[in-house]
């Protein structure tokens, strides 16, 4: 299952009211980290499909969803919950650093 485009107008649906925890990763299109974090993304993705929702958020086309999860550097990936953040990280992550977070925020 490929990641899943949220804007404002699927937030609520897609990540609020998700019944699986989401990955989401806040991004642009014209950020070099983002498209080398892309492709690990993508793997998890992959999967982790049917453990976890992985969602995209583009930074530029939905500032309201960047404000309101305080974004100010991207690539941010949040991790959540029922609704809530369990975790976030910002920047870059190796596959294995990335996969080690998801086990610290509560994904097996």
């Amino acid at each position: 299952m490929a990641e899943i485009m949220v804007n404002d107008e699927n937030f609520v649906t897609e990540v609020m009211q998700a019944e699986l925890p989401v990955l989401m990763d806040v991004y642009a299109d014209w950020c070099p980290p983002c498209k080398m974090l892309a492709p690990i993304i993508h793997q998890i993705s992959e999967e982790y499909q049917g453990k976890l929702k992985v969602v995209k958020v583009n930074a530029d086309h939905c500032p309201g969803i960047s404000n309101t999860f305080k974004v100010s550097n991207i690539p941010a990936l949040f991790y959540l919950q029922n609704g809530k953040v369990k975790g976030n990280f910002v920047g870059y992550l190796a596959k294995e650093e990335l996969e080690r977070k998801l086990q610290e925020w509560g994904q097996n």
